[in-house]
């Protein structure tokens, strides 16, 4: 396991791309201006132990020594040793909707968009919970194991999309039902399901689904996603809107969420509905819905001892420095007796 503490250094490398086009447009620079003043065989002989690969080693061995320098300033560290700690929290299982109602803007950026804003939201203002994500339309996929590696949730998160899953329709009944494979029966910590959700197209099973979780002890809290007014279905391509999704009548289909099917979801199994419009406020909600369950303790693996590895990079980086001064751009003469370029013809 590794770990980069600056990567924000990594932006110098464009410079370093910028060092090679210098050095190129100088070099043609270089063959353009002689060629004005003499032949190639007058230069040769003008300047016998002027040598291209020279030039081209220092600038490889300069390139390779700023890379270094770079690599160190980001710093990687080496975890060292694999630990097992104890954490008190709560298992949280956020359960998307990647239905095609979730293209839908009437609000903004669109609906998934919302849902991942709010699960990423939520999710940075953990502390030791455990979180895991399913992505969910006409049947459900696990996307992420239950989990304490934060940065790993939204990565994944990040990747959701309505393309995952050709089946459409919200079938809640289908993430609930993944999500009680999620939980592990023995070490009896406090489980929520998170859905986020516009609702719609739902069918008859979510609600008894939802009750038999409930008998499990999983509490589920539903966040609606859109408007009742609703809005129509893009297709976009390149980002500009190219149509939008009709009914077999051909008229433009208005998605709209459907608050009470999440709102009785969300009875069933002993929670509560949360509309999503402000995140702000979706986040305070369900921190303190959160703060207020019992924290369960359980075991984790981390890595810890993390070592800087700075130092090794920084040293190739002098290695590198040292040896571009010791080079000269002349020929030498185990260079000559190679002929590199064919530079003595």
């Amino acid at each position: 396991m590794f770990q980069l503490e600056e990567d924000i250094w990594f932006w110098l490398l464009f410079v370093l791309l910028g060092m090679f086009l210098l050095f190129l447009w100088t070099q043609l620079w270089k063959k353009r201006t002689k060629r004005k003043f003499s032949d190639s065989e007058l230069l040769k002989r003008l300047s016998p132990d002027q040598s291209l690969f020279k030039s081209v080693l220092k600038f490889i061995t300069l390139g390779l020594a700023f890379v270094c320098l770079i690599v160190a300033l980001v710093n990687p560290k080496i975890g060292t040793s694999l630990e097992t700690v104890k954490r008190e929290g709560v298992d949280i299982v956020f359960a998307i909707d990647v239905s095609k109602s979730m293209l839908a803007e009437d609000i903004a950026p669109n609906r998934l968009e919302k849902a991942k804003q709010l699960t990423t939201q939520i999710i940075n203002n953990l502390v030791s919970d455990r979180v895991g994500i399913i992505a969910y339309a006409g049947k459900a996929v696990p996307q992420l194991p239950i989990t304490t590696d934060y940065a790993a949730a939204k990565m994944f998160l990040q990747n959701i999309n309505t393309e995952m899953l050709s089946s459409q329709g919200t079938a809640i009944d289908e993430a609930i039902q993944l999500s009680r494979s999620y939980y592990n029966d023995e070490e009896q910590t406090n489980r929520v399901l998170v859905i986020i959700s516009d609702g719609e197209d739902h069918n008859d099973l979510s609600l008894d689904v939802a009750e038999a979780a409930a008998e499990e002890g999983i509490k589920i809290f539903t966040i609606g996603v859109g408007t009742e007014k609703g809005g129509p279905i893009p297709f976009k391509r390149n980002g500009i809107v190219m149509s939008y999704k009709k009914d077999q009548d051909g008229a433009t289909v208005i998605t709209k969420m459907n608050k009470k099917i999440l709102a009785e979801v969300a009875k069933e199994a002993n929670g509560t509905y949360v509309d999503g419009k402000n995140t702000g406020e979706v986040t305070e909600t369900i921190r303190d819905i959160l703060n207020k369950m019992d924290k369960k303790e359980f075991e984790a693996k981390e890595f810890a001892e993390f070592e800087d590895q700075f130092q090794w990079f920084l040293g190739l980086g002098l290695f590198f420095l040292i040896l571009d001064v010791l080079f000269l751009e002349r020929k030498t003469a185990w260079l000559k007796r190679l002929n590199l370029f064919n530079e003595n013809l």
